[in-house]
């Protein structure tokens, strides 16, 4: 089935023409999106291979693909060769959240050793020197986001590490049919960012479609990215296929709704979120 018959047949013609949404992205859609698979590759810290997903920016209006983060330093996809190590490296005004996607090895800080395999993530804080290892025979590959330290921010005094597949779900009913699980919030020593999730959608859901809301709709980064199948996101009036490795971000406008659809009868869709909705005091 084509994308315009699947939005018949889930009905979301009725709930798009209801909500009275305005079109003003348009064709410019496709500006914020970015996928990894697009994006030159460099290397930092001596062995980490790193690409683009999406970059610094105007989340109204994005001068360039994917340039459209205000509030997060970079979002990008790492690759790290079997059996190499990155410079030990410390992290000053901002912090990184690493996302295991596939491979296996270790990080190292402050005299502490978590071993990383897939979905293992890991959230390392400002002011710890730290590298990372792969122990393996394959590369390790892991999505990352750099998020800065407000001023007076105390970060954790450890590296942080939580295994999704023993996260507890948080939610199965949030925005119709999200299924959360919780990584990081705001507690668990998160600077700029309030929440670290991955979200899954069962066969033949979708997410329930809105804008970003509220009066503080511009102070909203909202980020999706598709980790497993292909999906798809429904931006304004406008239906797109999301590979993995392709992230979206949420227009912030309160005018252009979306939502994630997952047109499988028999397998799950996974997404990577992350989200900062407001400015929050520092911890002291």
């Amino acid at each position: 089935m084509n994308p315009k018959g699947l939005l018949t047949s889930l009905g979301l013609c009725t709930v798009l023409a209801a909500g009275g949404f305005a079109q003003s992205a348009g064709d410019r859609i496709d500006l914020y999106f970015g996928d990894w698979h697009a994006s030159s590759p460099r290397m930092t810290r001596g062995a980490l291979e790193q690409r683009d997903i999406l970059t610094r920016g105007d989340a109204l209006n994005p001068a360039s693909k994917a340039a459209v983060l205000r509030f997060i330093n970079s979002y990008t996809y790492a690759t790290l060769a079997p059996h190499a190590s990155t410079k030990t490296e410390r992290l000053d005004g901002q912090q990184e959240i690493y996302f295991v996607q596939s491979g296996q090895g270790t990080a190292h800080a402050g005299g502490q050793s978590v071993e990383l395999h897939r979905n293992i993530a890991l959230l390392i804080p400002a002011a710890l020197e730290f590298s990372l290892e792969n122990t393996g025979d394959q590369p390790m590959t892991t999505y990352v986001i750099n998020e800065p330290t407000p001023p007076g921010f105390r970060p954790n005094a450890g590296i942080l590490a939580r295994d999704e597949n023993a996260v507890p779900i948080s939610s199965s009913s949030g925005m119709w049919s999200h299924v959360v699980k919780t990584l990081f919030v705001s507690s668990d020593g998160l600077g700029t960012l309030d929440a670290v999730l991955t979200v899954t959608l069962d066969p033949l859901t979708l997410g329930k479609p809105h804008p970003a809301p509220g009066e503080d709709t511009d102070q909203i980064e909202e980020v999706w990215t598709a980790l497993d199948r292909t999906s798809l996101a429904l931006v304004g009036n406008q239906l797109r296929r999301q590979t993995p490795g392709m992230a979206y971000l949420h227009i912030p406008d309160n005018k252009t709704p979306h939502t994630n659809i997952n047109a499988s009868e028999d397998s799950q869709d996974r997404f990577l979120y992350f989200a900062r909705y407001r400015s929050h005091e520092a911890r002291k």
